[in-house]
């Protein structure tokens, strides 16, 4: 069955918000402490946990479990309104224009908050430095990224950018790039570029796993290919997510600058760097090798594996979403998340897909008058 833009739209962002919610309440832990806190791996939606999550450090005051999505999926959500208010490909001045007010003026249910907030008091640090350099500091769009922490910030909430790009890897990679300057540097900004081209190539009619992690290494640069190019040759010798959990750490870990206790950070972490990657994104790939494309078994990796694991199940969901189609998710995550954040998970995968047909449109229409121009340039008189 051929998979409409409809069907890979909605499968990437509701997979994306599924993998979100079900990663966010085991962020930051190991493999093996999530075991001993849940009596075995995680393998769909779970509580807090702390149980006195409303006190407990460091997640107070974040309810983080029971369906909750977190930062990740209301960036997504955002970047898709900026979509739907410009209804064209987007670039640095958008953001500045468009997202930056939508995250400063305008409440919206906040999951873990369990209340309406502003986005600005959800989303951390990283992702407040947006609004600090592009509404405070007047920084130039294009620049406003230099100076932050490298992260995987803005890589986390690309996959709109693949959807509108969807079957075009080198067109979602280059937008992404310009959008990630507003937010991101070094191999923070790459990982962005990265993680839409993976979506537009998961796009792609009888694309696989294996074919996206190949778009990925066509296009990414530096220690950000080296990384994904090291975890997905591990991934490939393993068939289920709890073999391959050490081995693909162990495969990042050269090119991961936060260190091997995530909750204390080393010296270097998340300084610019030729060498390093995000972990995040790597893994995500390297699941989905596993799982050969599968939905669950590369969501379900992911979260398991900790760590960052709310951002890394984010990527993994919306790239084997976008490979097989909204049916692919669960349909009873699908429900638990949408019901206990309060949001309509499918929505903004309609105005998106619509958003891109427009923009194809506009392209062939803007391609066709390059042809035109070119062919009067090139004509023998």
């Amino acid at each position: 069955m051929t998979l409409t833009l409809e069907d890979r739209a909605a499968g990437c962002l509701v997979g994306a918000a599924v993998g979100d919610a079900l990663g966010g309440p085991v962020e930051g832990w190991s493999p093996d402490r999530i075991v001993e806190r849940h009596g075995g791996r995680v393998h769909g939606v779970v509580g807090p946990w702390h149980e006195d999550w409303r006190t407990a450090r460091p997640i107070a005051p974040y309810h983080k479990g029971d369906g909750h999505v977190t930062d990740d999926t209301l960036m997504t959500h955002a970047l898709v309104r900026v979509y739907e208010a410009v209804r064209d490909h987007l670039d640095a001045y958008a953001i500045a224009e468009h997202l930056v007010p939508d995250l400063m003026t305008r409440p919206r249910w906040i999951p873990e908050l369990e209340a309406e907030a502003l986005p600005l008091q959800r989303i951390f640090l990283a992702e407040k430095w947006i609004v600090t350099r592009l509404h405070y500091a007047h920084a130039d769009p294009r620049e406003a990224g230099n100076g932050n922490i490298v992260n995987c910030g803005a890589a986390m909430y690309m996959a709109p950018v693949g959807i509108v790009n969807a079957g075009h890897p080198a067109g979602a990679y280059a937008e992404a790039l310009d959008i990630a300057g507003t937010h991101q540097s070094s191999y923070g900004r790459e990982a962005a570029g990265v993680f839409a081209a993976a979506v537009a190539a998961a796009c792609m009619p009888g694309a696989t796993a294996s074919s996206v992690v190949d778009a990925a290494l066509a296009l990414a640069k530096d220690g950000t290919r080296e990384a994904i190019a090291a975890v997905c040759e591990v991934a490939g010798r393993h068939r289920d997510f709890e073999s391959a959990l050490a081995p693909l750490r162990a495969a990042v870990a050269p090119y991961d600058s936060v260190g091997p206790d995530y909750r204390s950070p080393s010296l270097g972490a998340r300084r610019p760097s030729r060498l390093h990657s995000i972990e995040e994104l790597p893994i995500a790939l390297g699941m989905l090798i596993v799982s050969d494309g599968g939905y669950e078994g590369s969501v379900l990796g992911a979260v398991n594996y900790g760590r960052d694991c709310d951002s890394i199940a984010t990527m993994a969901g919306a790239i084997a979403g976008a490979l097989s189609g909204v049916g692919a998710v669960p349909p009873v995550w699908a429900k638990q998340v949408a019901e206990a954040s309060r949001l309509d998970l499918h929505a903004p995968a309609s105005a998106l897909a619509a958003v891109a047909r427009e923009v194809f449109a506009l392209d062939r229409t803007r391609r066709r008058d390059h042809e035109s121009a070119f062919h009067a340039l090139t004509t023998p008189r």
